[in-house]
Order: structure tokens, then C-alpha cells, then sequence
């Protein structure tokens, strides 16, 4: 467990903001850089030191903690000054792939520094709260000595010693949460197409998204155990339903081009042999990658 509360945050957008703050909060001595020095105005007012320069801001305490756009961001940020970086221990929150992540951490341990990738699960307006999680993965013995210290931000998920893991589980919320938010936005133009207002047609939207643990519930025992039986819906159901929303999406004037992907993507397991299946069959031929 670290016992000194001094931490460096470099990059000051609302997420690297908000986690300076949260530190400043817990009683913390915390360092800020940012290329726009006036983004950590508002921090020094409150006691933050604004490091002059990356390298300053680098060797004022071993623990950086790293809010950048991504890890190109960060190769522009850091490798100026490279040689500040031996002994520092680099808690990256910066998102990017699982492959990027690995190649971070192995670019950080050639310049003797230790790191740790964070996925952050929430925005800026939740830092400083365990009410959500950041995943983290990297060493272990890292995880356990400064765990307080990422605890300040949220709660922690630690993932494994894979650095690329984090990113990875993080990677995999997004890809659930952009999808889910573009089908609402689409239902919403598609109920705009029809004179109904997004307030009247929303809660009926949170509703259906409400009851989706229970089917995720369901399904995920029998996707681990390879059982596909459309006893509860099949992909040939699927095919009739998303067809006749393309049809509403077009005679109502609204774009078609995502239920007419999704739908795609259904035709093609059917075409596959596999109409009468559940439509869980398509973890496996999402699986097998793009058609060919």
C-alpha cells in the first residue's frame, strides 16, 4: 500500500481535470501538465502545482497518472522527455486497443518505468466516486501497492497481469454502450419520422433496455455451452421483424442503414443453415469474422 499522497497528473481535459480534483479533494500533493498550461488554472487556484515542463511534471512524484486522447498521444507527450521516466510508475487511462496497451507498457519498461492500463467506466462527473469501476491490469504487486491510490478515482477492477486486458473489457463496454445509444438515436429519428417526441417514446425505451439483464441472464449459460436451440425465438423471426423495421424505416422517409445491417447480418446466418437456430448462433458467426 503507498503511503506517500503526492500524484502526478498529466493531461487536462474534463477526465484528467476531474481526477486532479478528486485528488486535490482526498488530500493529496498533485502535479498537473497540460499542453494548454490555462486548462490548470481552476486546479492551481485550488493548490495544484502547474509543472513548467513534462519532465518537471515527471520526476515531482513516482506515481503519473496519464488522461491523454490515446497512446500516440501519449509517445508525443513522453518521449521528449524519456529519460524522466526511470522509476516512475505510469498508471495510463488513456484509451486505445489491447494491442497499443501492450506496447505501451513494453515502451514505458525499456525506460524503467512501470505501468498499469486503466479502463475508466465512467465520464468525468463520476470521478471520485466507488460508485463505478476502472478495470486495470498489469502487475499484480503494482495493482496491490498503489491500489489506495487508484481508489481515490473510483472503485478497481484489477483484470490480470496482461496490460492489454484492461483496454480490452474496456474495449468490449464501449463496443456494447455506442451500439446501444446509435439503435436508440435511430428509434428516436424513426419516432420523430412519425410526429411521436423522444420524451414520449424514451420511457418506453428504458423499459425495454431495463429488462435486458434477464436476457442476457438467459442466454449467456447456453452460448458457453454451444446450445443454439430456437425454442424461445429463432433467427428466421428475427429476419420477418427486422424486415418489417427496415420497411417502417423507409416509408417513413428515416435512414434504413442500420436496421438494414443488422438485418444483414441475420440473413446471413439464415443462409448459413441456421433460420430455425436462437439468434444466439450469431456469437459464433460474429466469431468467424466479416463475410466474405
Amino acid at each position: 500500500m503507498s503511503v506517500n499522497k503526492s500524484v502526478t497528473v498529466i493531461g487536462l481535459g474534463p477526465m484528467g481535470r476531474a481526477m486532479a480534483a478528486a485528488y486535490l479533494d482526498a488530500g493529496y500533493r498533485v502535479t498537473v501538465w497540460n499542453r494548454t498550461p490555462g486548462r490548470a488554472d481552476e486546479l492551481v487556484a485550488r493548490g495544484a502545482v502547474r509543472a513548467a515542463t513534462v519532465e518537471e511534471a515527471l520526476t515531482a512524484n513516482e506515481v503519473v497518472v496519464l488522461s491523454l486522447t490515446d497512446y500516440a498521444a501519449m509517445y508525443a507527450v513522453l518521449e521528449p522527455a524519456a529519460a524522466a521516466l526511470e522509476g516512475r510508475v505510469l498508471v495510463n487511462l488513456s484509451s486505445d486497443t489491447p494491442a497499443r496497451t501492450r506496447a505501451g507498457a513494453a515502451w514505458a519498461a525499456r525506460h524503467g518505468a512501470r505501468h498499469l492500463t486503466g479502463g475508466v467506466q465512467t465520464p468525468p462527473s463520476g470521478i471520485g466516486s466507488k460508485e463505478f469501476d476502472t478495470f486495470y491490469s498489469g502487475p499484480r504487486d503494482l495493482f496491490e501497492q498503489y491500489e489506495d491510490v487508484l481508489e481515490v478515482l473510483t472503485g478497481t477492477d484489477y483484470r490480470g497481469e496482461d496490460p492489454g486486458l484492461a483496454a480490452l473489457y474496456y474495449q468490449l463496454q464501449m463496443d456494447l454502450f455506442w451500439t446501444t445509444l446509435t439503435a436508440w438515436l435511430h428509434m428516436l429519428a424513426l419516432a420523430d419520422a412519425n410526429g411521436i417526441k423522444p420524451s414520449e417514446i424514451t420511457p418506453y425505451a428504458a423499459g425495454t433496455l431495463g429488462g435486458m439483464g434477464q436476457f442476457l441472464d438467459f442466454y449467456t449459460p447456453r452460448i458457453e455451452a454451444g446450445r443454439h436451440a430456437g425454442d424461445v425465438e429463432r433467427i428466421s423471426m428475427a429476419v420477418a421483424s427486422l424486415d418489417h423495421v427496415v420497411h417502417t424505416t423507409r416509408d417513413s422517409g428515416a435512414d434504413p442503414a442500420l436496421p438494414a445491417a443488422v438485418l444483414e447480418t441475420f440473413r446471413r446466418a439464415a443462409a448459413e443453415g441456421y433460420e430455425e437456430d436462437s439468434l444466439t448462433r450469431l456469437f459464433e458467426v460474429f466469431g468467424r469474422g466479416a463475410a466474405a
